[in-house]
């Protein structure tokens, strides 16, 4: 094999620019060129086929820093739809025209679905990422749980593993992950100080969407409630355990998932259906939701008993932590095993997989380990991926709480998560006196340079 591609496809999370350059160099070593296309599949869609050499005579461009966030490659949320035929028939001649043999595709399970039509045509395989944790499984057989309608079937919605074995996770964390708690953490410690300040109730908001890792992790910034959308939002038990903790400590701090429901199924966030271009529903603010309906149970009474002379809507505040979880420096977990996915998805391509996922494995004995899967193994009998959602032996919902094994799942991954590299990188750089006299350097400005196109060839 001589020349591969890669893309970044989806939103963008901090250590995408990680796993190319872990591809890069494992390609340099196997002398194989890579050619990176620029803006995911909007890039393959486009005739010219925009493109950039990431190692011209093997050795990586030095844009490409795996300590930098985003992608020099740039992301759209553009796919491939199986039943587009025609512009599928349309992609190979093009790629081939470029001598490419293999497609490297960094992304979720938005990504795969845009990569699967393309795999019949084409060798492809699955670097992946998310910072919401949620692509891969609990445990290998937990597709077959689906029904039609996309529910789990039995009584219990983990009926089959009702207490989960760690090293059965499929795919144990995604790259991104750990940079979106350890940003998460931060926020909640900060917001915590005022709400304490000022003896208020702090709600606020982290991304996850369906899946409740990030607020699951959230844990680490010590919110005295975290709220994860796979547990049913019971507002009688929620009022009661606030007012608790309101009159112990005077203040109490919320962490929320963007995608939690009421006990009747319905979205807090998503009072209005808006969907983005992967078909995923556009949360429109679930902690401000749950403000309102504790604006209506605690009423002004509340706090103006407690000598709070204060409505309940002032007393109440919501934050979102927002997309500062999806960008910046990637954290040392992040970085290193981006770099060891993205090069051994080009491992994968060598060696002849097609429609495979790289995935980061753990066991007691070995530790983190790399592994591959096929990805219709993620796939149900109607050939639906679903998010992989926090297992609710993860999670103490009386104490609105990381369980025993949540706590130990959470400890695996990020006891170690920063490097001393991280803290000198804050202590040298952030307040560098040469940030006051220059502008920002855009990759994008170089990388803009290097861009060829297909009337360039």
């Amino acid at each position: 094999m001589k020349r591969i591609a890669i893309l970044t496809a989806g939103g963008d999370t901090p250590a995408l620019n990680a796993t190319i350059f872990g591809a890069v160099e494992r390609a340099n070593a196997l002398r194989i060129e890579v050619i990176g296309i620029i803006r995911g599949f909007a890039g393959v869609v486009d005739p010219r086929l925009p493109h950039v050499r990431l190692n011209p005579l093997f050795t990586t461009i030095p844009e490409l820093d795996p300590c930098h966030g985003g992608s020099l490659l740039g992301a759209s949320r553009t796919y491939i739809d199986p039943d587009q035929t025609e512009l599928i028939a349309e992609i190979t001649p093009r790629l081939k025209q470029l001598g490419i043999e293999g497609l490297i595709c960094v992304g979720g399970d938005g990504t795969i679905n845009g990569m699967q039509p393309l795999s019949e045509h084409f060798p492809c395989v699955l670097a992946p990422k998310t910072i919401d944790n949620d692509l891969g499984l609990n445990y290998i057989d937990e597709v077959n749980e689906y029904n039609e309608a996309g529910q789990k079937t039995g009584g219990s919605r983990y009926s089959a593993h009702e207490q989960l074995d760690l090293e059965e996770i499929v795919n144990f964390a995604t790259p991104g992950y750990a940079t979106a708690v350890f940003v998460v953490a931060q926020g909640i410690e900060r917001i915590r100080t005022t709400a304490e300040s000022h003896r208020r109730i702090a709600i606020i908001e982290v991304m996850g969407r369906d899946s409740g890792y990030i607020p699951l992790g959230s844990a680490y910034g010590q919110p005295d409630i975290i709220l994860i959308p796979e547990v049913r939002l019971d507002m009688d038990k929620l009022e009661h355990r606030i007012a608790e903790l309101y009159d112990l400590q005077k203040h109490v701090v919320i962490s929320i998932g963007e995608g939690i429901s009421d006990l009747d199924g319905h979205q807090l966030g998503a009072a209005t259906k808006s969907f983005d271009p992967a078909g995923n529903v556009i949360f429109s603010g679930a902690a401000e939701e749950l403000k309102r309906l504790l604006c209506k149970r605690f009423g002004d009474e509340f706090f103006g008993t407690r000598r709070k002379h204060e409505s309940a809507d002032s007393a109440i505040f919501t934050r979102k932590v927002g997309h500062t979880q999806r960008g910046g420096r990637p954290i040392k977990f992040d970085r290193f095993y981006a770099t060891q996915l993205g090069g051994k998805a080009v491992d994968l391509i060598v060696a002849g997989q097609n429609n495979s996922v790289a995935t980061l494995q753990w066991s007691q004995k070995e530790g983190f380990f790399l592994d591959s899967l096929p990805a219709n193994k993620l796939r149900d009998a109607w050939k639906r991926i679903h998010p992989r959602k926090v297992h609710l032996s993860l999670y103490d919902a009386d104490r609105f709480q990381p369980s025993k094994l949540g706590k130990e799942y959470l400890r695996t991954i990020l006891t170690n998560a920063i490097g001393q590299d991280d803290i000198e990188q804050i202590g040298s750089e952030l307040f560098s006196a040469g940030k006051l006299s220059t502008r920002y350097q855009s990759v994008n400005i170089d990388i803009q340079r290097r861009i060829e196109t297909l009337k360039d060839a």
